[in-house]
């Protein structure tokens, strides 16, 4: 199985929060990761013609494709274990509604939830499941 792929902010305190619950949420292991900051990050977001200057918080490449804001959380969420996966049944509401909440919260994520000086390091235990990462 390839595995999917979520980029995120590496320097936000909700996303290095969310990078987390997603993996112990995997018991599948299907998921890898790379903040949009690092070099993979960057690479990722130019080879699927993302502007980082319009996308500035989490990206899922799924399948070679990638999802961008809503799309990427609702996909995300829906392949996770437990009752997260049931926020997946927003995929029904057009996309400008579930874009304008997610663009709400990605606006002030850094006044809510805070920012970190420099990109998360993972734990030795997790650090199979960073691809930029030694």
């Amino acid at each position: 199985m390839e595995k999917k792929i979520v980029l995120f902010d590496g320097v936000c305190n909700l996303c290095n929060k969310a990078v987390p619950f997603i993996i112990e949420h995997d018991p599948k292991d299907q998921f890898r990761f790379a903040a949009l900051q690092s070099e993979i990050g960057t690479s990722l977001l130019s080879k699927h013609q993302i502007d980082p200057a319009k996308i500035d918080s989490i990206i899922l490449i799924k399948d070679d494709k990638a999802y961008i804001k809503a799309s990427a959380a609702l996909r995300i969420a829906k392949d996770l274990s437990g009752a997260i996966s049931l926020v997946y049944a927003f995929v029904i509401l057009p996309k400008f509604i579930t874009n304008s909440i997610y663009d709400f919260i990605a606006r002030n994520r850094y006044s809510w939830f805070g920012k970190k000086d420099n990109c998360m390091i993972p734990t030795p235990s997790l650090k199979s499941k960073f691809l930029d990462q030694d």
